[in-house]
């Protein structure tokens, strides 16, 4: 039956012919399928290679490798499940704020915490040692820091820093921040889980530390003004280079930014949609983008 509403919503859209109810609701899900989908492959240019469907129940991303990764496992998760174990889809369920608030974020409200592990050991290493050979030492800032050269992450670094360290000479709220940082590649769990730090893909650099910076740390009326003493400049030019804030995750950690471009990309083109618009408006109309909004509809609206 699902495969049936899903070949009829796509008959329905093609030839501009009114849609039902039921086919909105449903129609609500496989267009924001088709948005994780291109993000991703727009965030992951090298690497996400293709889109198989199987069944309706069965859509999976090609990777260069070969490596097939499902979208969404439909298995119903609570949100630390999904922080545990999370497919594509619970990876992107939660649309980050490109807007700076003062607020603390509700506890469940954590856009980028949750990490697909088997999408960074393709992008950025599988072990320790394949990590570790792609790490490259940065140019600018923090030359003694490493971090990771594939999929540009230390391109977007050293652009935010050329960006950030220019006003640190005027602003002593940033610099204050700037110097000295935590760190960046350190291969390492996270405590209190099983689950490995980004920092040990050297795609996370963590900033001057303050005891009110992480939420284990600090209670909620500190961590809230520190959020609000945070210079909004500084986050804008890290998420302007596809960086996630850890200040903007229910479970706060103020000094954490974490390469993530599918996060920002889906805020940054899907984050204000409005069902009226075709599935794929907003993304930037580009050779690429057109070449993977071909690949999605030929394969996720054709009759299995």
């Amino acid at each position: 039956m699902k495969k049936l509403t899903t070949f009829i919503i796509c008959f329905l859209i093609a030839f501009n012919m009114p849609i039902t109810s039921k086919a909105v609701e449903d129609k609500n899900y496989e267009t924001e399928m088709k948005q994780d989908i291109l993000v991703l492959m727009l965030a992951y240019p090298q690497y996400i290679v293709g889109v198989e469907k199987k069944s309706d129940d069965e859509i999976y991303l090609i990777m260069k490798s070969g490596k097939k990764i499902i979208y969404d496992d439909k298995k119903q998760k609570s949100h630390e499940e999904k922080l545990n174990n999370p497919d594509l889809q619970d990876m992107l369920e939660q649309v980050y704020p490109l807007d700076k608030s003062a607020d603390i974020m509700d506890k469940s409200f954590d856009p980028g915490r949750a990490r697909h592990y088997e999408l960074l050991s393709e992008v950025y290493g599988g072990s320790r040692q394949s990590i570790e050979k792609n790490l490259t030492s940065l140019h600018y800032g923090y030359t003694n820091y490493q971090f990771n050269s594939k999929n540009k992450a230390n391109i977007c670094l050293e652009a935010a820093l050329k960006e950030i360290m220019p006003l640190a000479k005027t602003r002593g709220d940033i610099s204050s921040i700037l110097y000295p940082a935590s760190g960046t590649y350190n291969y390492r769990v996270i405590a209190g889980t099983g689950r490995l730090s980004p920092h040990s893909y050297g795609i996370a650099i963590d900033l001057k530390s303050d005891k009110r910076d992480y939420w284990k740390w600090s209670s909620e009326k500190q961590g809230k003004t520190r959020l609000a003493d945070y210079p909004k400049e500084l986050v804008e030019a890290f998420e302007k280079n596809n960086f996630v804030w850890g200040g903007k995750w229910g479970h706060f950690d103020i000094l954490h930014f974490e390469y993530r471009p599918e996060i920002i990309l889906k805020a940054k083109y899907f984050g204000n949609f409005n069902n009226d618009r075709k599935w794929y408006e907003g993304a930037p109309v580009e050779e690429y983008t057109k070449k993977c909004i071909d690949i999605i509809e030929k394969e996720l609206c054709s009759a299995q």
